[in-house]
């Protein structure tokens, strides 16, 4: 059997031996070789334990840092796009706006021209039709739609300068139909006298006559031939009740021998509207209509302008 001797040294310089052959020796180094490989052991242990234990607490540290960042980007697309529905809803109510009086100016453009009832109704789609011919769907994205918006705002306010633009080349041309004088003065009745020289009813010399006479019976309506102001509405000397209209453009028309006048001075007449009644007063030999017409105030023949309606 080999013996393993060990010398140390004390203090006072002495050495000392111990004999590792004796079994109460070497149980004992078994003893300490046994406690400290179960103290590096428990070391190692309580250091991994450590370390496992502070792992789970970074990791969730990073996922809330990371679920945070996350929760941001979302409120700020969030806001985006709340930001862009509103910016969408502002221009789609424009566009709305910019279409309800394209309707309201198709309407009135409609009544001026006197289209049939029906032929031409804004109220409602137009009409179309054809085979259907499926496409490949496409997707559009924010920038195409938004274009197409653009465009198609830029073509509405286009069309509305356009229409805008005819509706009032039409509305002075219905103006001025409504205001340019034509038409007969009176519902029944016939010309019993004609414009230009004639004999006088009550001298029997030859005389200017400014206008045409239409005989008829006490009381039946005169009406207006055309739109205008009522510049004169009272008695004036040799023409008894009379009722002057300005119609604008240099025109006036005149309605003398009434028996009422139904209109007053300044009031505002359309075409065909009731002004008078026949009568006699003034210068008549019976219940008649006499009716001129002046341009820039000058007298001119109102036949023209009777057969004017007819024509």
């Amino acid at each position: 059997m080999m013996n393993v001797i060990l010398f140390t040294r004390r203090r006072n310089g002495a050495s000392s031996q111990y004999d590792l052959s004796q079994p109460r020796m070497m149980v004992g180094l078994m003893a300490s070789v046994a406690f400290v490989t179960a103290g590096l052991f428990m070391s190692g242990f309580l250091l991994s334990a450590a370390k496992h234990q502070v792992e789970p607490d970074v990791q969730v540290a990073q996922m809330n840092s990371e679920l945070a960042a996350k929760h941001r980007e979302l409120e700020a697309a969030r806001a985006e796009a709340q930001e862009n529905l509103q910016a969408l809803s502002v221009r789609i109510g424009q566009i709305q706006a910019h279409v309800i009086r394209l309707d309201a100016l198709g309407q009135r453009l409609t009544q001026i021209a006197d289209l049939d009832e029906g032929e031409f109704d804004f109220t409602k789609a137009p009409p179309r039709g054809g085979p259907e011919m499926p496409l490949d769907r496409e997707l559009i994205n924010n920038e195409d739609f938004l274009t197409g918006l653009d465009d198609l705002s830029h073509l509405i306010a286009d069309r509305d300068k356009q229409l805008s633009v005819l509706e009032s080349l039409m509305l002075t041309k219905h103006l001025e139909a409504e205001t340019h004088p034509a038409g007969r003065p009176v519902k029944a009745g016939w010309i019993s006298s004609f414009y230009g020289t004639r004999r006088d009813p009550f001298t029997g010399s030859r005389a200017r006559h400014t206008g045409v006479d239409f005989a008829g019976r006490a009381g039946a309506e005169i009406t207006s031939v055309g739109t205008g102001v009522v510049s004169w509405s009272a008695d004036r000397y040799g023409y008894g009740n009379m009722v002057e209209i300005n119609h604008g453009n240099g025109y006036r028309t005149r309605y003398a021998h009434n028996q009422e006048n139904l209109v007053e001075l300044g009031e505002k007449v359309e075409k065909g509207q009731k002004i008078a009644l026949m009568g006699s007063t003034g210068r008549a030999t019976g219940p008649n209509l006499h009716f001129e017409v002046l341009r820039n105030g000058r007298s001119t023949d109102p036949v023209k302008f009777i057969k004017a309606q007819a024509e």
